[in-house]
């Protein structure tokens, strides 16, 4: 029999280990095939109750006729939506009516972005977890905890900053966004950034490094460099790499990079680089 931790500690970080797996709340002790038929039953007495008619099952939802398009075609029609949202609160409520990306029917919530959009700083990551699909904000569970720290440490807080993800809707189990879901998503984020317009943007992980800023190299090669971010009317904004905060949860002696990086911010934000 597997012996289970007996302090606070360990039991909580089981209880993590399990949320960031994908399991949000448990059904019973003993699992169960609930979409296997049911058995059949014996042929009712006279002298029983007649049981009744078996009720209409209830309406499952569906992906509609857009998830039947060629991946190429939703893009396409991504890119047109995007580039019609003309502010950031148009924005959302297009992405709230997009139905060509298949994570929106397995999601609760869209988490579109949290903090200050006039802010001249915009964080962006991979996508939501199990709190943010939950809350429908990004960044609210211990990631979002430890980032709300770091900023803390250089002197900036939620309402000074723009957070957001290329993904708005969590992945099934947290599991990695396919390419395929990233290109229908990209559109989306990078009109955001258009819109919001930061002075500085913060690639939180590699695949926001990678995808934003077009490189190949693994964030422990880009992290603490500065790129360029272009937007599609070819503003240039100064983009910086860093390690995402769940990665330093499992790996915590790395924040000493992710401290390097965010006082790089603030000396950039100070005109100091």
């Amino acid at each position: 029999m597997q012996d289970f931790p007996s302090d606070r500690d360990a039991l909580q970080a089981l209880l993590d280990f399990h949320v960031e797996a994908g399991v949000d709340l448990a059904l019973d002790e003993t699992p169960h095939n609930r979409f296997a038929e049911p058995k059949a039953t014996s042929p009712a007495r006279a002298s029983e109750p007649k049981p009744e008619p078996p009720r209409a099952p209830a309406p499952t939802r569906t992906l509609p006729k857009m998830a039947a398009a060629s991946p190429e075609d939703v893009a396409t029609m991504a890119r047109e939506l995007a580039r019609d949202a003309q502010s950031l609160e148009e924005l959302e409520a297009i992405l709230a009516g997009f139905d060509g990306c298949a994570l929106k029917f397995s999601a609760k919530n869209l988490a579109f972005a949290d903090g200050n959009p006039q802010g001249r700083v915009m964080l962006v990551g991979e996508a939501p977890g199990a709190d943010e699909d939950r809350i429908g904000k990004p960044f609210m569970g211990r990631s979002g905890q430890l980032l709300d720290r770091m900023l803390s440490a250089v002197g900036l807080d939620r309402s000074q900053v723009y957070v957001a993800n290329i993904v708005p809707w969590r992945p099934p189990g947290n599991r990695t966004p396919t390419p395929q879901e990233i290109a229908i998503c990209k559109p989306f984020i990078a009109r955001q950034i258009e819109l919001a317009g930061p002075e500085f943007l913060l690639c939180l992980g590699g695949p926001a490094a990678q995808n934003l800023l077009s490189i190949k190299d693994g964030i422990l090669r880009t992290r603490g460099r500065w790129f360029t971010y272009k937007t599609e009317d070819e503003r240039e904004i100064r983009a910086l790499p860093t390690l995402h905060p769940a990665y330093l949860l499992r790996q915590p002696l790395q924040k000493r990079l992710g401290w390097r990086d965010f006082t790089a911010l603030r000396r950039a934000l100070d005109g100091k680089e």
